[in-house]
């Protein structure tokens, strides 16, 4: 199986997501800042998960953090996950604060955060996929109080799991740096593993790594890395696994 991992950034590139999903052919699309609009076109402004759902038949989970009006329509902006395979179960944990309707960027705090997680059926045995879009600590990525305190809360959360497990996500933290810890002493850190300078693109002038795929040791890694391809700020992670 092939997994797709990235912070589409609204889904502003549109077409050269598509372009990369049409390459890539991912049987699991991992996405955060992902946008979905029910009830028809957005004239084209930008790639929302519905459109991905029904362009690449997939079945999707999503899990918004925050609602907003968009042309006389309601939108919402969160975390997905997109499968070829059978979605077996799908659960939502908020990290930090809850879902917040008619969200004011001038007046409510954007830092709502939370773990999505489906299973999928993979041959018959339960494959856990998780993601999240991590803590944004203003100015650098070392972290603080509160991305340990969330960091904790997802990895004891994974420790009550059982079977094959992959965690995704733009994580807003170092790889080596004390909330990261956190996770890195259950899953295998793949951007550490290899050896990853940078997940971010021309489209930014970070260049830190922030962006993750964590596997358990009951996943079968046949390959890891990062694209070059610019479809966002961030780049996007592929894993082939079995």
């Amino acid at each position: 199986m092939k997994l797709m991992q990235l912070n589409v950034w609204g889904g502003r590139l549109g077409k050269q997501i598509q372009n990369l999903i049409d390459q890539e052919k991912p049987d699991v699309i991992c996405l955060q800042e992902a946008v979905s609009i029910k009830g028809g076109s957005n004239g084209g402004w930008f790639l929302t998960v519905d459109e991905i759902k029904r362009l690449y038949k997939m079945s999707l989970a999503y899990s918004p953090v925050i609602s907003f009006s968009f042309m006389r329509r309601n939108a919402e902006f969160g975390n997905a996950i997109l499968t070829k395979a059978k979605l077996v179960n799908q659960n939502t944990v908020f990290t930090r604060l809850e879902y917040k309707k008619d969200f004011d960027f001038e007046n409510d705090d954007y830092n709502i955060r939370n773990l999505l997680h489906v299973v999928v059926d993979n041959k018959g045995k339960d494959l856990h996929i998780l993601t999240h879009h991590g803590h944004h600590v203003p100015n650098h990525k070392k972290g603080n109080e509160e991305t340990l305190r969330q960091c904790n809360q997802i990895a004891e959360y994974i420790k009550g799991l059982r079977g094959e497990i992959i965690l995704t996500g733009d994580f807003n933290l170092e790889p080596n740096s004390e909330s990261m810890e956190k996770i890195n002493k259950i899953l295998r850190n793949l951007a550490i593993e290899t050896q990853l300078t940078t997940t971010r693109t021309p489209l930014t002038h970070k260049t830190e790594v922030c962006d993750y795929i964590f596997v358990n040791e009951e996943v079968r890694v046949k390959s890891f890395n990062a694209l070059d391809d610019v479809v966002s700020d961030h780049k996007a992670l592929i894993l082939e696994f079995s």
